[in-house]
């Protein structure tokens, strides 16, 4: 066994080499601790890429009147009071000192004639404070961390699956995992480890996540730790993700594409925003024409394929090619379309985790010693539902902080104990995988868990859907015994696969029976048979494992925030 096994050792490992792992990075190495990242997607291509519209700061560029304060008032007012008010501090007030430290790495931000960083509105923001990089600023993003971590010389495997996070008495001490190319195992001695591993989108049939990612790892990994997860069941959905073709379902088009014109249109060519939106039709909240949409598909006026069409062929085509090239392209590529002459077929897709992993608000640490959370893979900040924008910020004020929060905790630790039984439990876990030579294929699994959440867990549940869900899981699970795991020439994706597939069904649980227990209607989460707000569910569930839901209090806003707060129109405001 030793022979195809590799022992590494670091102060801190970083699961996870997106933007909020490689802030963490940053922050050790620039402390001179030393630190190893690790993902299983190249750290060039991680999802923080995807992200289009920008990160927020209450600069005050634009507006001089607005400030840190504000945009908590705002964060909390959207998240339907279920964000906890520490977190939402935290980062509104660090989020400045976020923006400095991207400058400071290159970001090349837009910037006023005078050299001011430009700022503009999203929705639900009382004053323009979204700072950009065109239509690219998760891209430009990532860019600058890719290029700081370079200069500091950081070690970075990103083909290393990690599979099991080794934990002893309540203590972690680092990490089991295997090279998606060759199958080589790894052992990773560290005194803290950092989960970046994302949200876990991917486990719906239609989400913008791409293949392979956001499966829901992050759940997985510390919940067998011995951590909890928060809000699962608050996932935001996307009114407009693609249909087709399968391999790209859920892929967004962008909100611009309303926002200049762009009409709604059942199969019966009725505009339907006009039954649940009069006033603002199309240029409704998120939330809102989500809902629409997915209700004009069960009642039966959607189109063949189940969708809705989104049609800006009325629109002037220099429009179209001055104000939607992204989406021109996109559609051109994926579909042959063009929107200039033809409707796009769309359907309400999962779009962003705002629950996750358990973590204390001033250290984003975890109930394991020395285990932090950060990303979309933790949760606090939005709530029920997020302000566009303020994803990519927290990543970026809770990446410094817990890079120095783990540093210290590494730095205080007299002795480091191993769990040889954990190694040994983490190695036969692999072993057994590879041993399957079952009829089951992990895709058709993947595929089936999938089915289970979109049908029964969408845009709106009910109790008795959700139940249902919970069966098909079971199904599902039962199926997993039999599976057939065939690593090849081309790498061990098979096996990284069913380890996805784990994952998967962990969180899909998760979500089911967080929703269960959520009986209102708040922001993101409708419940068909609970349409109401309850004010007595305005705490956080954390699930500690199947059919375990408590319900945790939310500290009180601070009286000079809740001042501030009132409901912000997103008349005219990107949203995305």
């Amino acid at each position: 066994m030793d022979g195809c096994e590799r022992r590494l050792a670091a102060p801190v490992l970083v699961i996870g080499t997106g933007g909020a792992g490689l802030r963490a990075a940053i922050e050790l190495a620039e402390r001179g601790v030393g630190v190893l990242a690790v993902g299983k997607r190249p750290r060039a291509d991680a999802h923080t890429t995807l992200a289009a519209g920008g990160v927020n700061a209450a600069l005050a560029t634009m507006d001089p009147q607005d400030s840190w304060r504000q945009h908590a008032a705002d964060t909390l007012q959207e998240s339907y009071l279920l964000a906890d008010p520490r977190t939402v501090r935290i980062v509104t007030e660090g989020a400045a000192r976020g923006i400095d430290d991207l400058v400071r790495y290159g970001m090349p931000f837009a910037r006023e004639a005078d050299g001011r960083i430009s700022q503009r509105f999203f929705g639900a923001h009382t004053w323009r404070r979204t700072a950009f990089s065109g239509d690219y600023t998760g891209l430009e993003i990532q860019r600058a961390l890719v290029r700081r971590v370079t200069e500091l010389n950081v070690p970075i495997l990103d083909t290393l699956y990690i599979t099991r996070l080794l934990v002893r008495d309540n203590a972690v001490h680092g990490a089991y995992g295997f090279d998606l190319n060759d199958g080589t195992r790894y052992v990773v001695h560290a005194d803290a480890v950092i989960l970046a591993t994302g949200g876990h989108t991917r486990i719906w049939r239609r989400t913008s996540s791409r293949r392979d990612e956001n499966t829901g790892d992050s759940f997985r990994l510390a919940v067998l730790a011995g951590a909890r997860i928060r809000d699962p069941e608050l996932v935001q959905f996307h009114p407009s993700g693609l249909l087709s073709p399968e391999d790209a379902a859920g892929t967004l088009v962008s909100e611009a594409a309303r926002g200049e014109g762009g009409r709604l249109l059942n199969a019966l060519g009725e505009r339907f925003m006009a039954r649940y939106d009069p006033d603002r039709m199309e240029l409704s909240t998120r939330d809102r024409v989500a809902l629409a949409a997915y209700t004009e598909i069960k009642q039966g006026r959607g189109t063949p394929n189940g969708g809705v069409w989104l049609d800006v062929s009325h629109l002037p085509r220099e429009t179209i090619m001055t104000r939607l090239p992204r989406v021109h392209q996109t559609l051109l590529d994926l579909q042959m379309l063009d929107i200039t002459e033809e409707p796009i077929e769309i359907a309400p897709t999962a779009h962003y985790s705002m629950g996750g992993v358990w973590v204390r608000p001033e250290d984003h640490g975890t109930d394991v010693d020395g285990l932090y959370a950060i990303g979309e893979a933790a949760s606090g900040l939005h709530g029920a539902n997020r302000l566009g924008g303020n994803s990519l910020i927290e990543l970026l004020v809770y990446g410094r902080i817990v890079g120095r929060e783990a540093a210290a905790y590494s730095a205080g630790l007299e002795a480091q104990r191993r769990d040889a039984d954990a190694l040994a439990a983490a190695r036969r876990e692999v072993e057994e995988l590879l041993a399957c030579d079952g009829p089951e294929n992990v895709r058709v699994l993947q595929r089936a868990a999938r089915d289970v959440m979109t049908e029964h867990c969408g845009v709106v549940r009910d109790e008795g859907g959700l139940r249902a869900g919970l069966a098909g899981l079971d199904a599902v699970e039962a199926r997993i015994g039999a599976l057939g795991v065939h690593p090849d020439n081309a790498g061990y994706q098979d096996l990284a696969h069913a380890f996805d597939l784990k994952s998967t069904v962990l969180a899909a649980r998760a979500t089911l029976d967080a929703a269960l227990e959520r009986r209102e209607t708040r922001g993101c989460h409708n419940r068909s048979d609970y349409p109401d707000l309850d004010e007595s569910l305005r705490v956080n569930l954390v699930w500690s494992g199947p059919g375990k839901v408590e319900r945790e209090e939310i500290p009180p806003i601070p009286a000079e925030i809740a001042a501030l707060m009132r409901h912000v129109s997103s008349d005219g405001k990107l949203v995305e």
